[in-house]
C-alpha cells in the first residue's frame, strides 16, 4: 500500500472519529436538557423565596440579599450551615425566580443568576448585571470545556469532623481589575495577578471582599484559612477547611453604589466622633504617668493641636492583670482629669495575653477561656504562645469567640480602665498570636481555627464595642491591627502594625490602604513614620517623617506611632519641626471637611480615602493611577514617596478643572503635569473652584 493511500485512510478515519464525537456531544446535551431526563425543572425548586438546585451530592441555594445582591451557598453531602459570619443581618428582600427545563434563574434588581447544565459541569453558575433592558455577563464559574481536563469547578474534599478542603473556580475577563481584600502588601492597587493568603497577622488584614471593574462586588463569606488567586487564566478561592461554600455578589452602576450595598448587608460604621478627627500621638512607649502627662503639657505649651494620646502595652504589672501598674501610674484618676481639662482623650492598649502569674490566669484556665492546641497536653503546657515570652513564660491567649471569656475580660477592662475615665481602646493584638505555621492546629470555642481563624479580630472588636456601648459610651473608635468582613460596624479603624520606617513601606502601605478602603472599611488609620526604626537620626529619616506626616494628613485617622524615643513632633530632629507642625495645623483646619467625609462613610459606606478611579471611572486613564488618591470628592493628593524628590508627575482626571491648593492656579483636567513638591508640602489639588478649601491651604502656605 502506497504512503499516500495510508495518509488518506488516516485522515478519513480521523474525520469519522470527530463526527462521532460531535454526535455524542449533541446527544449528551440534549439529554441533559430534556424535561423527561432529569432537566433543570427536576433538579431545581423554589423554597422560602430561594432557588435551590440539587445534584450529584451538592445543594446550591441562591436567594436575594439586600439591594441588587444575591447570596449563594453550596452544601456538599455531609456539610451543613454553621454561622452566618459576616452575613448575619437579615436580608429582607425577595427575588424573582423562574425555572424551565433548560435553566433556572433568580433576579434581584440589577443582578441575576442563572444555573444550568453544561457538558463539563452540572449546575454551572453565571451572574448578570441589568441596566435598563441591557443584560451583561459579569461573572461566571470557569468552564473547563474538555471533560477530561475538569478537576472540578466547585470541589469538596473531606477532611474529617465535617470539614472540607474546598475550591471555587471563576472565569477571567479581559481587562478586569480587582480591588479590596483588606490590607495586603502586594505593591499594587489592582490585585489582578496577585495571590493572597487568607490569614491575619500584624501587617496584613484579610477582608475577603473584592470589587471588580466589571461592576460587581464579591464577598467570600468564609473566615477559614485559605488562599485566593486572581490569576490571568482563572480566579480560585480556596478554603483549607469549611463546611459549605458561602458567597455574596452585588451589582452597581458605580463603585460608590457597590460599597453602599455592601455596607447595608455587613453593617455600617458608627457615627464618627469629632475628637477622633485630629492628631493621635503614640509611640513605644510612654512608661510613666509623669512622662505621659509631660507630653500632653508640651503639646499645650506649644499650642500644637492634639486629640488623642496613647498608653501603649506593658503598662501593667503582670500581663493579664489589665490595669495600670501603680508603681508607674500612681494616680490614674488625676491623670484622666488633667487630660480631660486639656481636651485630650486617652487611648490604652490592653493586650489579650495572660501570664501564669496573673491574678486572672487560674480562673480563665479552669473555665476554658483560652485558645488551645488540638494536641494539647492535659496540663495545657503546649497552649502557651512562644512569641509572647517577653510577657512572661507560659502566657496564654484569651478566646474572643467564647462568650464567657468575653464577658470576663470586659468586666476587668471596665473596672480598671473604663470606670477611671479611659474609654478608648487600642486592640493590639486582635489577631491570633500563635505562630503562623501553627494556625491550623488551634481550637477556638466557636470551632477549629482552620474553619474560623480570620473571624478572630471581629469577635474581639464586637466584644469590646458591645461592652463600651452597654457601659454608656456612644463614641466608639478602636485602632486595631487586624480586621475582617463586618469589622467596620464595631468602630474598627485598622492600621498596619510593625511596618518599616522606609520610603518603600510608605508607598507600599499607601497602596494597601487604598485597597482597605475598597474593602468596605472606611476608617483606615495611618502609622506615621512606620514602627520598626533602624535609623532615627539621619537626614533620610528626617525627610521620611516629614513626607509621612504630609501624607497622613489625608488619611481617615491621623496617627503617628513608632519604636523610637524621638516620636514627638519637636523631638524628631533636624529641621523637621516646622514642616511637621504645618502638617498638624493643616489637619486641624481640615477637620470640618474630614467630618463631612466621615459622615458619608457612616451613612453610605463611602471611604474618605479612595483611588482616583473611584470618582472618575469614565476616565480610563485613572485606572492606571496608583500613586495618587482622592480624599473626599474635592481633594486630589499626590504623596512623595522617594527620598529627595522635589517634583513628580501628577495626572489630573478629565471632566473637571483643578486648582493647585498651594498657589491657586487653575489647571484643566485630562492631562499629566509636572508638580512642584518642595519639602514644605506635597502636591494637592482642589476639584473645580472651591474657595473655602483653596483659602485654607493658601493661608497655611503664606504662614
Amino acid at each position: 500500500m502506497s504512503r499516500e493511500k495510508v495518509v488518506r485512510m488516516k485522515k478519513s478515519f480521523t474525520k469519522y472519529l470527530l463526527s462521532c464525537f460531535k454526535v455524542m456531544m449533541t446527544v449528551c446535551v440534549s439529554v441533559l436538557a430534556a424535561p423527561g431526563h432529569d432537566g433543570m425543572d427536576v433538579r431545581s425548586r423554589i423554597e422560602d423565596d430561594r432557588l435551590i438546585y440539587s445534584h450529584q451530592g451538592q445543594t446550591v441555594t441562591i436567594e436575594a440579599w439586600g439591594a441588587d445582591g444575591l447570596r449563594v451557598r453550596v452544601v456538599p453531602r455531609g456539610g451543613r450551615q454553621t454561622s452566618d459570619w459576616a452575613l448575619d443581618i437579615p436580608a429582607g428582600t425577595r427575588g424573582k425566580i423562574e425555572i424551565t427545563p433548560e435553566k433556572a434563574t433568580i433576579r434581584n434588581g440589577k443582578i441575576s443568576a442563572q444555573i444550568h447544565d453544561i457538558f463539563t459541569q452540572s449546575g454551572h453558575l453565571q451572574f448578570f448585571k441589568h441596566t435598563g433592558d441591557k443584560k451583561v455577563l459579569i461573572l461566571s464559574e470557569y468552564d473547563y470545556a474538555v471533560h477530561a481536563h475538569n478537576p472540578g469547578t466547585r470541589t469538596f474534599k473531606p477532611l474529617g469532623d465535617g470539614l472540607f478542603h474546598s475550591e471555587l473556580h471563576l472565569a477571567p475577563r479581559d481587562g478586569e481589575r480587582f480591588y479590596g481584600m483588606g490590607l495586603n502588601a502586594t505593591g499594587r492597587v489592582n490585585l489582578k495577578g496577585s495571590v493572597i493568603d487568607l490569614y491575619q497577622r500584624h501587617v496584613k488584614h484579610v477582608v475577603p471582599f473584592v470589587v471588580s471593574s466589571e461592576g460587581y462586588g464579591f464577598l467570600w463569606n468564609n473566615p477559614s484559612l485559605g488562599r485566593v488567586e486572581f490569576g490571568n487564566n482563572r480566579t480560585r478561592w480556596i478554603s483549607y477547611g469549611c463546611r459549605q461554600l458561602d458567597f455574596y455578589i452585588t451589582a452597581g452602576d458605580s463603585y460608590a453604589e457597590i460599597l453602599e450595598h455592601y455596607a447595608d448587608i455587613t453593617g455600617h460604621a458608627p457615627e464618627f466622633p469629632y475628637w477622633a478627627s485630629g492628631l493621635w500621638q503614640c509611640k513605644l512607649r510612654y512608661k510613666t504617668q509623669e512622662e505621659f502627662l509631660d507630653v500632653a503639657r508640651e503639646f499645650k505649651r506649644r499650642d500644637l493641636p492634639l486629640s488623642v494620646l496613647v498608653i501603649d502595652f506593658l503598662h501593667w504589672d503582670v500581663a493579664g492583670n489589665w490595669r495600670l501598674d501603680p508603681k508607674f501610674w500612681p494616680d490614674p484618676k488625676a491623670m484622666v482629669k488633667e487630660m480631660n481639662e486639656m481636651g485630650v482623650r486617652i487611648m490604652i492598649s490592653p493586650w489579650i495575653l495572660v501570664a501564669p502569674e496573673s491574678e486572672n490566669f487560674a480562673y480563665m484556665r479552669d473555665h476554658n477561656m483560652f485558645t488551645y492546641y488540638k494536641t494539647s497536653a492535659i496540663d495545657g503546657s503546649r497552649d502557651t504562645i512562644p512569641g509572647a515570652s517577653f510577657l512572661g513564660a507560659g502566657a496564654r491567649q484569651y478566646d474572643p469567640t467564647n462568650p464567657e471569656a468575653a464577658k470576663y475580660l470586659w468586666s476587668k477592662w471596665k473596672q480598671n480602665y473604663f470606670d477611671l475615665g479611659i474609654r478608648t481602646f487600642w486592640l493590639d493584638p486582635c489577631d491570633d498570636f500563635h505562630e503562623i505555621q501553627d494556625y491550623d492546629q488551634i481550637l477556638y470555642h466557636i470551632g477549629p481555627a482552620t474553619e474560623a481563624h480570620c473571624y478572630f479580630p471581629v469577635a474581639h472588636q464586637k466584644n469590646i464595642y458591645e461592652g463600651l456601648v452597654a457601659a454608656g459610651e456612644k463614641e466608639v473608635v478602636t485602632i486595631c491591627r487586624s480586621s475582617w468582613a463586618g469589622s467596620q460596624r464595631y468602630g474598627a479603624a485598622p492600621a498596619a502594625h510593625d511596618i518599616l520606617s522606609s520610603f518603600e513601606h510608605l508607598e507600599e502601605y499607601m497602596k494597601a490602604g487604598l485597597n482597605l478602603a475598597m474593602s468596605g472599611i472606611p476608617w483606615g488609620a495611618s502609622e506615621i513614620g512606620g514602627f520598626v526604626t533602624q535609623d532615627n537620626t539621619s537626614p533620610r529619616f528626617h525627610e521620611l517623617m516629614i513626607r509621612w506626616y504630609q501624607y497622613g494628613v489625608f488619611t481617615p485617622i491621623f496617627r503617628t506611632h513608632g519604636n523610637r524615643p524621638n516620636n514627638e513632633a519637636w523631638t524628631i530632629g533636624g529641621n523637621t519641626y516646622p514642616h511637621i507642625r504645618a502638617a498638624i495645623i493643616l489637619r486641624e483646619r481640615l477637620r470640618p471637611y474630614v467630618m463631612e467625609q466621615m459622615k458619608l462613610a457612616s451613612h453610605k459606606g463611602l471611604p474618605p480615602m479612595r483611588p482616583v478611579f473611584f470618582d472618575f471611572a469614565s476616565d480610563p486613564k485613572t485606572a492606571e493611577i496608583e500613586d495618587q488618591f482622592l480624599f473626599g470628592p474635592d481633594l486630589l493628593v499626590a504623596p512623595i514617596t522617594k527620598y529627595e524628590a522635589r517634583s513628580r508627575d501628577v495626572y489630573l482626571p478629565a471632566g473637571t478643572d483643578w486648582t493647585d491648593a498651594w498657589t491657586g492656579k487653575k489647571i484643566a483636567g485630562g492631562q499629566v503635569i509636572k508638580a512642584d513638591a518642595p519639602i514644605e508640602h506635597i502636591p494637592v489639588y482642589v476639584r473645580g473652584d472651591n474657595p473655602t478649601l483653596v483659602k485654607l491651604f493658601q493661608k497655611l502656605y503664606e504662614e
